[in-house]
């Protein structure tokens, strides 16, 4: 067997006994914020950010990239940028399956590696790898061939943002496969702790996506001008160059994720169940979001193009700031899954209080960034004045979200690290598919508030979100979610 070696990420968990039926830590009655003795706070932050860091750095440079993208596209025109626009959330639709197969298998292999079963954690990634292979071939095809019905249905106004979005959507289609099976790779990492390793491989791809940007959207070195097909063909050639390095990374070299054409690469079933047992009510409330994000994105849409390009525009400065909850969340995820994985819920509260304190903090910091500098942020797009207006104002609602973003996104990653994702199913079926598109068609059709309306409908999302999944995680249900069969001896 291959050794741990300095490649997994040593917690504080590591030298703490396994919790039993005798001594089950608080596993049925709420546990105080006391740690145990010899286990220091500074400690558990550090546990925090030395995963979270890595995932922080690796969100934040593919979100910039996302971002240098619609910069360099919004150069051509507003056109260009509702063209990109209008494929967003189709794309993000035909991900669903395998985002979810994700989750189980970060909740799995996060188990297994708190109850020191590295072989089952091994298996668990190579049964999620098979499990995304299947659904992310369906996903492309159907994508590549719908691609124009779908780009009509989100409401293209006009032929070119037409045609630009459908020649964007079908070339992101051709390398969806091996996005798909990176970030399954990239889970499965994250459950062992290992965030730096995703951080490096995304690092270098869109380093290559930035620079291929500059050479396919404008045409240099030799290279013919291709405008928004260019920006599509420069993604994906950086997702088969992070596929590539993340592949070799977990089959060479003695780590405790490895894959190997020695072990079998036969369906486990009842492996892949517990895979799937997680990842569908999470695959639930992916659709559930997707279709909501999908009546937001129309509604706004009416609007005409100058609107939905500053929502556009808006929505890609905003998904910056995920960064900050998605990153903690990443170690809220791990750690209470390893947590609960040699049973000890109270580790897995306390990691996941002390994560929500950094976050929050980080927080209000971006909060100040956007309310006052917004209007030069969104100028960096395009310099069209109406748009830069309006996406000031719009920065400034994003601003107060901050806070509520940051604790929902570390709280839930907290609950799907303890498998607990039918609670974040219904929550999202409330507030994405119900509560933010009929606040925002109330706000725009009813009381004339355009874009801006739109955007208040986010921040109420965003707030009851917030509050559901806050009271969700304080009634402390997730501490004894089952995720069978993991049983360890208890031993010192």
């Amino acid at each position: 067997m291959a050794s741990d070696g300095p490649r997994v990420i040593r917690t504080v968990l590591d030298s703490l006994p396994f919790g039993d039926e005798k001594n089950d830590y608080g596993l049925h009655e709420k546990v105080k914020d006391r740690l145990p003795d010899g286990v220091s706070s500074k400690a558990l932050y550090s546990d925090i950010v030395r995963i979270a860091w890595p995932s922080f750095i690796e969100l934040m440079l593919t979100q910039l990239a996302s971002m240098v993208d619609l910069m360099m596209v919004g150069r051509l025109g507003p056109w260009a940028l509702t063209a990109v626009g209008l494929t967003t959330q189709p794309k993000f639709l035909l991900m669903t399956m395998f985002i979810a197969m994700n989750v189980g298998a970060t909740a799995m292999v996060a188990r297994y590696r708190g109850a020191g079963e590295q072989e089952k954690a091994n298996n668990i990634m190579r049964q999620a790898l098979l499990l995304v292979l299947v659904f992310s071939l369906l996903s492309s095809v159907l994508g590549y061939i719908f691609a124009e019905p779908m780009v009509i249905f989100m409401g293209a106004s006009d032929e070119e943002s037409l045609r630009g979005a459908v020649d964007y959507l079908q070339i992101q289609m051709i390398g969806f496969v091996f996005m798909a099976l990176t970030t399954t790779i990239t889970a499965s990492l994250r459950g062992v702790g290992d965030s730096r390793t995703a951080m490096i491989y995304n690092m270098t791809a869109n380093i290559v996506n930035v620079f291929m940007n500059w050479v396919m959207i404008y045409g240099h070195l030799g290279c013919p001008a291709m405008g928004v097909a260019g920006a599509s063909w420069a993604t994906v050639i950086g997702q088969m160059v992070a596929f590539v390095y993340a592949t070799l990374y977990v089959m060479f070299g003695k780590r405790y994720l490895r894959l190997s054409f020695k072990d079998s690469w036969k369906p486990d079933f009842p492996e892949m169940k517990k895979v799937v047992d997680i990842g569908i009510p999470s695959m639930i409330e992916q659709l559930v979001m997707r279709a909501g994000m999908v009546i937001y994105a129309k509604t706004v849409a009416s609007l005409g193009t100058i609107a939905f390009a500053t929502h556009q525009v808006c929505m890609n400065i905003q998904a910056l700031s995920f960064m900050n909850g998605q990153a903690f969340a990443v170690s809220a995820t791990s750690l209470v899954g390893q947590s609960l994985g040699r049973r000890r819920p109270d580790m897995a509260e306390a990691y996941c209080s002390r994560t929500q304190r950094i976050g929050f903090a980080v927080a209000i910091l971006i909060g100040i960034a956007f309310f006052f500098f917004g209007g030069q942020i969104v100028w960096l797009y395009n310099e069209d004045p109406q748009i830069v207006d309006m996406g000031a104002g719009i920065l400034k609602l994003v601003a107060f979200m901050q806070p509520l973003q940051s604790s929902q996104f570390i709280l839930a990653g907290g609950l799907r690290g303890a498998g607990d994702t039918k609670a974040t199913a219904v929550i999202t079926f409330i507030t994405v598919l119900l509560l933010r598109p009929g606040i925002a068609i109330l706000m725009i059709f009813g009381f004339h508030w355009g874009l801006e309306g739109a955007w208040v409908a986010l921040v109420c999302d965003q707030l009851v979100r917030t509050i559901l999944v806050y009271f969700r995680y304080k009634s402390g249900k997730w501490k004894s979610a089952k995720l069978k069969p993991i049983q360890k001896e208890a031993k010192a």
